[in-house]
């Protein structure tokens, strides 16, 4: 599951002045068969240090090829490499696709979708776009795109094209924040107000199946709020973090005297690729992080909780998992956590990274 496989690049495009698509070729092409909406993770060393990045895959399923788009972010080793120096012919390490941004698509059923996207929040929506357009020939799409400005939309004739091709099926609702467009309300920025105006006006939301929503979290949180508001559930609202929030440093909360007196580690047993391995470690840390300190090559990118590559299943024991940006309700339900932000509770615990 941890395992990197090659890939060739075989087109680096720009798409904004930040921002470039990179189209790649896997030695192993069974391994990165994808669903719309999955992310691969990349590695690369860069002063001696191994960096992961997570980027989303911005093609659709059966495009006949494999897509990422990479938005350059201030400060951003991976993202600056990949924009200004990355050429035709390098040779990428990245993990097999990964991700549940997606929901199951069946030919013969006619939904209406509806997707939310902030500035490099368009990657895997575009794949998502492009798969159901093609899959589901009786659905329709509704996309909502805000950014800065003309010159920040990324995929623009990507999606010029769609619309051409799908102009029945696909409507697009750009959102500018500097630019004035012929439409006030598609000018600003996209708060509760505009969603308001655009669920009263242009959008309705009583025919939506289903939501996706990438982009900024506090985008991402006005806008289901909005959706919740004119009434859909949350089953039907689904959420991608894009690449920039994966930067927050998260802390554990406090532990209680009554904890402290507890035993202070743990016997922890972890199952990757069909080998069962146990260790010792503080309950002041991760699993993730003990994990690889005992040598074992366990899935991760982001470590902050954002991505989910690091999804595991507790089978023994008690965690408490600080934060969750990637996982449903209902897989929380039947025991999976992020291991990068699950500390043990109890004194044995056993988790399992392939189920």
């Amino acid at each position: 599951m941890a395992r990197f496989h090659k890939l060739s690049v075989v087109d680096v495009r720009k798409t904004t002045k930040d921002a470039v698509i990179v189209t790649l070729r896997p030695e192993n092409g069974k391994a990165f068969s994808f669903t719309q909406g999955q992310y691969l993770t990349f590695r690369r060393e860069f002063d001696g240090v191994e960096l992961r990045r997570s980027y989303s895959i911005c093609a659709g399923r059966n495009d006949g090829f494999m897509q990422v788009g990479i938005k350059r972010i201030e400060g951003g080793a991976f993202s600056t490499w990949a924009n200004e120096e990355l050429k035709v012919g390098t040779t990428l390490e990245a993990m097999p696709p990964m991700g549940s941004f997606h929901t199951p698509l069946e030919p013969a059923h006619a939904r209406h979708y509806l997707a939310f996207a902030g500035g490099s929040g368009i990657t895997p929506i575009l794949s998502i776009l492009r798969t159901v357009l093609a899959e589901e020939p009786k659905s329709q799409f509704t996309l909502v795109y805000a950014n800065s400005g003309v010159n920040s939309i990324m995929f623009r004739e990507e999606l010029e094209d769609l619309k051409n091709c799908y102009m029945a099926r696909l409507s697009i609702i750009h959102i500018l924040k500097s630019d004035a467009q012929d439409i006030d309300l598609f000018t600003g920025r996209l708060d509760a107000g505009k969603c308001r105006a655009l669920f009263a006006n242009w959008i309705d939301v009583g025919s939506v199946d289903t939501a996706f929503i990438c982009g900024p979290e506090p985008m991402m949180l006005t806008i289901a709020a909005s959706l919740r508001d004119h009434g859909l559930t949350d089953a039907q609202i689904k959420f991608e973090l894009f690449a920039s929030a994966q930067q927050v440093k998260l802390t554990r909360k406090a532990v209680s005297h009554k904890a402290q007196d507890q035993a202070e580690s743990a016997e922890v047993t972890v199952t990757l690729d069909g080998t069962a391995r146990s260790f010792s470690m503080d309950k002041h840390g991760s699993i993730l992080e003990a994990a690889l300190a005992n040598a074992i090559d366990a899935p991760f990118a982001c470590k902050a909780g954002v991505c989910s590559t690091c999804r595991c299943r507790v089978l023994e024991g008690e965690v408490e998992m600080i934060a969750n940006h990637a996982l449903e309700d209902y897989e929380v339900e039947r025991g999976y956590i992020l291991s990068c932000q699950a500390y043990p509770v109890t004194d044995r615990v056993i988790v399992d990274y392939d189920q």
